[in-house]
């Protein structure tokens, strides 16, 4: 079983934006990953991680992925409580749900900010703006 902690960031909105990930195997650390993404919401940041914690749990052939991140929006929507309105974000949703299918079993759960490893993905991403 994987979990996968993701969260993005941007300083403003539009603005700096970057994601960064956490990936968990049997409650070890094996994979932690942050990207800079230029001037882009912080939408876009949240789903560009997402997209990268399903693509590494693919990479790991991964069976069973949970996915962990603080974006309510993102989880709602990947869930089906929320339709996605944006156009813009609508790509990117598509994009984790056709990945998302090759996963044989797939949870998300919306967790606050400051809990289990969603400050660390925080910490990552808020190195990875300060590069540039």
């Amino acid at each position: 079983m994987f979990t996968v902690y993701s969260d993005g960031g941007s300083r403003g909105n539009p603005g700096k934006s970057a994601y960064a990930i956490v990936v968990v195997e049997d409650g070890e650390i094996v994979h932690e990953h942050a990207e800079f993404l230029g001037v882009h919401t912080n939408n876009y940041a949240e789903y560009r991680g997402l997209i990268a914690g399903i693509t590494k749990v693919l990479e790991y052939k991964g069976q069973k992925a949970e996915f962990v991140m603080d974006s309510q929006l993102v989880i709602k929507q990947m869930t089906g409580e929320y339709k996605v309105k944006s156009p813009d974000m609508k790509s990117l949703y598509d994009d984790a749900k056709a990945l998302c299918s090759l996963i044989p079993d797939v949870r998300f759960r919306n967790v606050r900010r400051s809990q289990e490893l969603i400050p660390r993905a925080d910490a990552l991403l808020n190195e990875e703006m300060d590069k540039h």
